[in-house]
């Protein structure tokens, strides 16, 4: 009579480590090979592969690399990690088409596997200005000059800059959760304005200190508005956020910022300027502050009668510990500036 325990071998295509185990155990107790597959109804060839199996690996167990091999070997992974490096805008049907050339085939969920794998990610591009050779090389000379400043030298900045508000320009919702058929629901959907509803252009500075004054510029700001905002407003911001008689002052490179005539001014009032750099809107820590303004008015929902006042009442509420905090990083942007050879960073 047949054991319980045996089994089918027509229903059965691999036997159970159970039963493999026993087939070894009747071999250890001097069972023969015919005897031992009459008793468990195996072949014969099956006992015989079973046992030489287990004198050589000392298991019963499936040994790694049983059934078909990938297709993605390590040295075919790494010639695809190669060709992304290399080209990152490189799109899949291009890599598999150059690693069907050269006669290998894998499908796409095996290389967008293999690239996931190697912490490889389709993303959509970053923004970032048009930097020429000569902006990378001024861009990293700036970095390595003043990577060694002492803080004190920081800490003495008023930095500057201006920036557009408008009236629906800031975006609070970056998605939302909904079914299929209601992207059109009310609750779903951000309204859109032409031109963003309207909007204002303010002049800004700010130190380690604290924000400095805040201008609405009217109309379009020429290099004569620009001096008379100047004269109003840096000074006076220097001395309420007590940077001493040595502070030094950082503007962007636009035509009216190098005028000749606002150049002059500066100079007969000793004002001492940061020399600054072409395409470089990531090394200026007042880009943050912008953000962090556009955000807090934002959340206010403000008509455009309100937006400068708005503005200016954010403005003036920005904690001096995130200015100081930005400022007191600063060497780290110039760090990543080095370790990015002069391109742009994510600041």
């Amino acid at each position: 009579m047949v054991n319980s325990q045996t089994i089918d071998m027509a229903k059965k295509k691999e036997l159970s480590e159970d039963l493999r185990s026993r087939i070894v155990n009747a071999h250890k107790d001097g069972k023969g090979y015919k005897a031992i597959g009459k008793q468990f109804q195996v072949p014969v060839a099956t006992v015989q592969s079973i046992i030489t199996k287990f004198k050589k690996f000392h298991t019963v167990e499936n040994l790694k690399g049983r059934g078909r091999k990938p297709k993605m070997t390590s040295r075919l992974s790494r010639k695809v990690v190669r060709q992304v490096s290399n080209n990152p805008r490189i799109t899949t049907k291009a890599i598999l088409k150059n690693l069907s050339d050269s006669g290998t085939t894998i499908s796409r969920q095996t290389l967008q596997r293999t690239l996931h794998n190697e912490g490889l990610r389709g993303c959509r591009p970053r923004k970032t200005p048009l930097l020429q050779p000569r902006h990378v090389k001024a861009r990293l000379a700036f970095a390595k000059a003043h990577i060694d400043k002492d803080a004190s030298f920081w800490l003495s900045m008023l930095w500057s800059d201006e920036t557009k508000m408008e009236l629906f320009g800031h975006r609070d919702v970056a998605f939302v959760w909904r079914r299929k058929g209601e992207a059109f629901q009310p609750k779903n959907t951000v309204p859109t304005v032409k031109h963003g509803g309207g909007s204002i252009m303010l002049w800004g500075c700010f130190s380690a200190s604290g924000p400095g004054n805040l201008i609405k510029v009217n109309g379009i700001m020429k290099k004569e508005q620009y001096m008379e905002i100047l004269e109003e407003n840096i000074k006076q911001s220097a001395e309420k956020l007590d940077l001493g008689q040595q502070w030094i002052f950082q503007q962007d490179n636009d035509p009216k910022h190098t005028a000749k005539v606002v150049k002059k001014w500066l100079k007969d009032n000793n004002v001492t300027v940061l020399e600054w750099l072409s395409q470089s809107p990531d090394l200026n820590p007042i880009k943050n502050l912008w953000r962090e303004l556009k955000k807090r008015v934002s959340a206010r929902r403000p008509n455009l009668n309100d937006l400068e006042t708005f503005a200016k009442e954010e403005w003036a509420k920005i904690p001096a510990e995130v200015c100081r905090n930005l400022i007191s990083n600063y060497r780290k942007r110039l760090q990543a500036v080095i370790a990015n050879k002069g391109y742009a960073i994510d600041y």
